[in-house]
């Protein structure tokens, strides 16, 4: 168990979370619009078709989560890591990127980007990324 603060938790590869639960985080790390209310069945997917999903555990209740999309050969992305208010500045986001970290490198994933909210920079920075000079991340709007 890893302790900071007087808060322990534990950080762990899992394979299924419960809906209520991950809209919670979704909710807190103000993510979540009100048209994903109905239906939210895309939530069904989300942690088992991620290629490593941690969730962050104080006892049983899931305080924290990180994902990473990857085809687990050369390239992935971190996302959607977000910890419930009551539990942030501990060290627990930080936990959760370097267990995906570790997971993505054990099968030799060499290419791991994270588009970073403003103010985050310096955060992920402290663990070993890096800006990219002369890329601009793009999102799909439709045509």
């Amino acid at each position: 168990m890893q302790k900071k603060s007087s808060i322990e938790f534990k950080i762990k590869i899992i394979k299924s979370v419960s809906k209520k639960d991950l809209i919670q985080l979704y909710k807190e790390a103000g993510w979540w619009e009100s048209s994903y209310d109905n239906p939210s069945d895309f939530l069904d997917n989300v942690v088992k078709d991620s290629a490593v999903f941690a969730g962050a555990f104080s006892g049983k209740k899931i305080i924290g989560m990180g994902r990473a999309l990857s085809d687990m050969v050369s390239d992935a992305y971190i996302q959607d890591v977000a910890v419930l208010k009551a539990y942030r500045g501990k060290g627990i986001g930080k936990k959760i990127i370097q267990l995906l970290l570790e997971k993505l490198k054990e099968n030799n994933v060499d290419w791991i980007g994270v588009i970073a909210q403003p103010g985050t920079t310096s955060f992920y920075r402290e663990l070993g990324f890096d800006i990219l000079k002369d890329h601009i991340p793009l999102k799909y709007k439709g045509v």
